[in-house]
């Protein structure tokens, strides 16, 4: 089997690698087929692509949307998108305004907090772009201060929903979202569905409302996922007859704990989401 990771992330969101970094990286740990799908963002795209002709890998154009659900946050997909598409260039530029105005307020909060001025380092991070700056920064940030001494600890103590510095967003509903990216020409995939907090009930109620709004996938290995967990989402892309997809949620070398292209095979029951995209680049089996 090809190794395909089709959930990774580059410093146009949340993620430390520049594009082309992580396509090396990508490279050298044997994957063969890599989405690259930043949050909100499809500006690493065209350096990826360049890069994974030079690797000899295969570059799936993709997007990651925050969307929202019964005021429940949650990411949805999009794989094999136009990322020139009207519809999706307009809306990723609704996104970015909110997350740039929501990371002048994370940083103003921060100070207040008596953590420091913030701004400048996170600005830095993104590259003067502040339409680019995620809570990832701010967390790097704060790790570098001493503030904490991991990055999950900056989330858990300042930044998470509820913490100190936490700022809510204006995020586009879950039909929004699926609208987006269909109308680009890709496929909607809910993301680590086992990460949300949801009860059993409220899972298969979110799916049902996701596929009656057009989603076509789901994930269903993702890195460091239990084996129970994966059966179990298994069963439940077959329930809704989903597509199920795979993927390290690579955030770059500062998270070790995950791996491009390590996770578990897809159970034998599912169907791969590869096996929508366009012939062109669908792995050889």
């Amino acid at each position: 089997m090809p190794v395909i990771d089709l959930h990774s992330h580059s410093l146009y969101s949340d993620g430390t690698e520049s594009p082309s970094d992580l396509v090396a990286q990508a490279a050298a740990a044997g994957v063969e087929m890599l989405a690259l799908t930043d949050h909100d963002s499809v500006a690493g795209l065209a350096e990826a692509q360049a890069a994974a002709k030079q690797q000899g890998i295969c570059l799936v154009n993709g997007v990651e949307l925050s969307a929202i659900w019964q005021q429940q946050l949650v990411h949805i997909i999009g794989l094999n998108i136009n990322p020139q598409h009207p519809t999706l260039v307009a809306g990723l530029a609704q996104q970015a305004q909110a997350r740039a105005k929501r990371a002048r307020l994370i940083a103003d909060k921060l100070q207040l907090l008596g953590l420091g001025e913030s701004w400048p380092s996170v600005l830095a991070m993104a590259d003067g772009d502040a339409n680019r700056i995620g809570r990832a920064h701010f967390a790097q940030y704060l790790l570098a201060q001493g503030h904490v001494n991991q990055l999950q600890k900056a989330f858990d103590k300042y930044l998470a929903t509820g913490k100190p510095a936490a700022v809510p967003m204006p995020w586009i509903d879950l039909s929004t979202a699926v609208q987006w990216i269909r109308e680009a020409g890709g496929v909607p995939v809910l993301a680590h569905p086992a990460r949300y907090g949801l009860s059993q009930t409220k899972l298969r109620a979110l799916l049902a409302d996701f596929v009656a709004v057009g989603g076509q996938a789901m994930e269903v290995s993702t890195a460091n996922e239990k084996t129970n967990i994966i059966q179990n989402l298994a069963a439940l892309a077959q329930r809704f007859n989903l597509h199920a997809s795979q993927g390290s949620d690579f955030h770059g070398n500062t998270m070790t704990w995950l791996r491009l292209g390590r996770f578990s095979e897809l159970p034998e029951q599912c169907r791969p989401v590869w096996h929508l995209f366009n012939t062109d680049i669908s792995p050889v089996h």
